[in-house]
């Protein structure tokens, strides 16, 4: 069974109900998933929206959430997860606000696809002192045994 990522708040390639975003509640969708190698030692996963800051014309990747050392045995994320509620041992990197934590999307204009990209790694990676994207992707070379991802879609009103 390969490595599977779902949301129980929409289906892959569908759009993302409000409440994940910035006109909405922003907070996290809810998350879960399947078929984590066994020999897999911790989870990382990036959301990022590669269609910054038009669809028509992309110039950049934007960050919304980093997470790394999530256990692979936790199976879900909840919806609205905080730093304060999620799994033991899970680790919070900076999205592109420069925060920590879940950053729903917010597109400036356009339809805008969210990559859930979730990775399971052969170890746990050392303490990172609040890795962006690029270090975390660093951090991980050379470790990912799997990968899977899910893609929201969002356009504001």
């Amino acid at each position: 069974m390969s490595l599977s990522l779902v949301s129980s708040a929409f289906r892959d390639g569908t759009d993302m109900p409000s409440r994940h975003t910035c006109d909405g509640q922003d907070i996290s969708p809810a998350l879960s998933w399947s078929g984590v190698p066994p020999n897999a030692k911790s989870l990382g996963l990036i959301v990022d929206d590669p269609d910054a800051p038009d669809p028509a014309a992309p110039q950049r990747t934007w960050v919304h959430w980093v997470l790394y050392n999530l256990p692979p045995q936790s199976g879900e994320l909840a919806e609205a997860v905080t730093s304060h509620n999620l799994p033991k041992g899970t680790k919070l990197g900076t999205n592109d606000w420069h925060r920590n934590g879940y950053g729903g999307p917010c597109p400036p204009i356009g339809r805008h696809r969210y990559f859930f990209k979730l990775y399971a790694l052969d170890i746990e990676l050392p303490e990172l002192p609040t890795p962006d994207k690029q270090h975390l992707e660093k951090a991980m070379e050379g470790h990912v045994i799997e990968q899977a991802h899910l893609i929201g879609l969002y356009q504001r009103s």
